[in-house]
């Protein structure tokens, strides 16, 4: 195991499995409810020792818990805090597609739910046998939307013992800022952070330049740097919902660019409020993608023959390779792109959705470079988490040259 830490390494999170594996280990059986309690009612969080002090639970290695139940995937991730970080002991991720149908129907359905359900009894035997001190649950975009998604969530509760809140977009977005932060080029002028979801996408424009100026929101503490959020937005669009609108086995390079376009018309309004277009003209800027579409891309770039997080993780892309390999696959068919390797089966009817969302930004906002980041979400969560218990410290990084 390594550490995980605020410095500028690239892999600096060891490797975990991919969707559909058991963090590398053998498959649990049997529903086991994790003993939480919540102070707040709101679920998740609440300390199972109210009473420890900091240095009590960094001495005693107290371990973390991040569990993020999305619209395609269910992810856990498990931790202890370190002098420099925190250390991953555990990892669970696994496609569930939970939002598969809901932009049609408004309704989580019974296949999904049942998906999920076994996903999330994996998580709760983990969270019970590395006898997790903190732990947050939170849902994102398909329990939003759904008519049902609170009913799923009172079922969760009841028969597998996670409570499980439903977070706001405003919230993700902030999460997945700060989960990433230490793979922000702080000698940027901006930075774009997005992150491409099932259901939703999140977009957060930093102010480099300031640092904590420019009336911005600041990023939690924990990011290091404390990057002003110059101005955010969530999407309603991510790879489920847009491959079910314009198809994801079958697609043409024309069916491709109607997809890129009912994006753009969505960032359209954004953009028209901010005008980031004209601000980072002349300015050094980069992209920092979290999601599985970056990941995918960069993993098809590296010529990976088995996704490696070690690799991918943190690595810089030209902007022009990103496109090459989104033009690459556009070529391939449905069935040639389930033979790549870090793509599979579970993600080829995705897969161009994903690059349709990252084409319409990469168009909108030109960039010479991408920055791949294989964290995000469930990181963000853990070092807030640990921050509130004073256990979590960030570790140093260059200043920003003083020009003035």
């Amino acid at each position: 195991m390594k550490d995980w830490s605020d410095d500028e390494r690239g892999n600096a999170i060891p490797q975990t499995a991919r969707p559909g594996d058991n963090g590398g280990k053998g498959q649990l059986f049997g529903p086991q409810p994790f003993p939480i309690r919540s102070d707040d009612g709101r679920g998740g969080s609440a300390p199972r020792h109210e009473h420890r002090r900091p240095a009590e639970a960094a001495e005693q290695g107290a371990v973390y818990g991040a569990l993020d139940l999305g619209t395609n995937n269910c992810r856990l991730l498990l931790a202890r805090p370190t002098r420099r970080g925190f250390r991953v002991i555990d990892a669970f991720s696994r496609i569930i597609r939970l939002g598969e149908g809901v932009s049609q129907t408004g309704r989580l359905s019974e296949a999904a739910m049942r998906r999920a359900h076994e996903a999330l009894k994996v998580c709760a035997s983990k969270l019970a046998r590395n006898d997790v001190e903190r732990v947050r649950c939170v849902a994102t975009e398909a329990c939003r939307i759904a008519d049902n998604g609170q009913e799923f969530l009172a079922r969760v509760e009841r028969d597998v013992g996670l409570n499980i809140e439903v977070l706001d977009r405003e919230k993700e977005a902030i999460l997945a800022v700060s989960g990433c932060a230490s793979l922000i080029d702080y000698r940027a002028d901006y930075a774009l952070v997005f992150d491409i979801g099932g259901g939703s996408s999140e977009l957060i424009w930093l102010d480099l330049s300031k640092p904590g100026g420019n009336g911005g929101e600041q990023a939690p503490q924990h990011s290091g740097m404390r990057p002003a959020i110059a101005a955010w937005t969530s999407l309603p669009v991510g790879v489920v919902t847009l491959a079910e609108k314009f198809g994801g086995h079958d697609v043409t390079v024309e069916s491709f660019e109607a997809m890129v376009r009912y994006v753009t018309d969505l960032v359209a309004p954004f953009e028209q409020a901010h005008d980031f277009r004209s601000r980072i003209a002349g300015a050094n800027v980069h992209l920092l993608g979290t999601s599985g579409t970056v990941t995918t891309v960069a993993g098809i770039h590296l010529g990976l023959k088995r996704y490696d997080r070690a690799r991918v993780d943190g690595c810089w892309m030209d902007v022009a390779d990103v496109q090459g390999v989104t033009a690459s696959l556009l070529r391939r068919s449905y069935r040639e792109r389930v033979a790549e390797p870090c793509i599979g089966q579970d993600r080829a009817d995705l897969v161009l959705a994903g690059c349709a969302i990252l084409e319409a930004i990469l168009r909108l906002w030109p960039s010479e470079r991408l920055r791949v980041a294989d964290r995000g979400l469930r990181e963000g969560i853990l070092a807030s988490l640990m921050t509130e218990d004073g256990v979590y410290r960030a570790g140093r990084r260059r200043r920003r040259p003083n020009h003035g």
